[in-house]
């Protein structure tokens, strides 16, 4: 089975807007809530500070929930282009 080669183009050009969503999730995650921590920490969640738990729980959660979007979202790209894994 040959594939097109504008087909895979349009591939890589979602598969590359999909990576840059995800990375730009996860930088203002990772760095912007170390950034706006002292105006969090103003909170308190379960007795701890809201910047502490945003690092400790909060980025985890997201991280996890980011790998799973972009887990379901390639799959559903692949199976568009039709290059989908027998």
């Amino acid at each position: 089975m040959t594939i097109k080669k504008e087909t895979i183009d349009q591939y890589w050009i979602e598969n590359r807007n999909q990576m840059w969503l995800v990375m730009i999730i996860w930088f203002l995650v990772s760095y912007g809530a170390a950034l706006i921590a002292p105006s969090l920490n103003k909170i308190t969640i379960f007795g701890f500070p809201l910047g502490y738990y945003m690092g400790a729980q909060g980025s985890l959660i997201v991280f996890v929930l980011l790998n799973w979007y972009y887990a379901n979202k390639m799959n559903n790209i692949e199976q568009k282009y039709g290059l989908t894994e027998d």
